[in-house]
């Protein structure tokens, strides 16, 4: 009877585990270029992400060090935090995972614009490092013009993965959960051990 149970248990994972894939896929050429010569402006979105990975906390540094500013200089190290803990996260679950990019599985069916990204496809690190960014500015300045933005750029980079062939959907959907991850645990960290003469 135990046998029955396994082998129905085995038969089932591998036809959910097979739709998951047949969905990703398909979700994919849906989105997907279908010209092996995608718009620049898609690439351009897509490399902003490490662009402001940089930019955000190292210009909030300087401008905090200009105006002798503590609270932002608190604040560029919170954001600087979460993309140092995102690209531990980040790495190691492709290191871990070791899932092939779209384009090298099924290279009749995805057209990519640059086949050089030769890393693991899981989860997207230009999503996590965008949602980390999004996210830490979010904690950190709540104000609605500050937030919606933000949201809406790491989106379109996740989208612009999809676009331009680089990663499946799981990728990305991954990608955003573990970047604002990564900011809400710098925020925990900061304010665990870092905020104490906050008063």
């Amino acid at each position: 009877m135990k046998k029955i149970y396994l082998i129905v248990s085995l038969l089932l994972l591998a036809s959910v585990s097979s739709y998951s894939q047949n969905w990703d896929i398909d979700l994919l050429k849906n989105i997907n270029a279908q010209n092996p010569g995608a718009p620049s402006a898609w690439k351009e979105l897509s490399n902003s992400s490490y662009m402001f990975e940089v930019s955000i906390p190292v210009g909030a540094w300087l401008i905090s060090k200009m105006g002798h500013d503590k609270k932002l200089e608190k604040r560029s190290y919170e954001i600087a935090g979460s993309l140092i803990i995102n690209a531990i996260a980040a790495e190691g679950l492709k290191t871990l995972i070791h899932r092939e990019r779209p384009y090298q599985k099924y290279p009749l069916v995805v057209h990519a614009y640059d086949n050089s990204e030769k890393d693991n496809s899981f989860p997207s690190g230009h999503t996590s490092f965008a949602f980390a960014t999004a996210t830490s500015l979010s904690i950190q300045f709540k104000k609605w013009w500050v937030v919606v933005p933000a949201y809406a750029w790491a989106a379109s980079v996740g989208y612009s993965r999809l676009y331009l062939g680089e990663h499946y959907p799981t990728d990305v959907l991954a990608g955003a959960v573990v970047g604002a991850g990564s900011a809400w645990l710098s925020h925990w960290i900061n304010k665990k051990y870092f905020s104490k003469s906050k008063k």
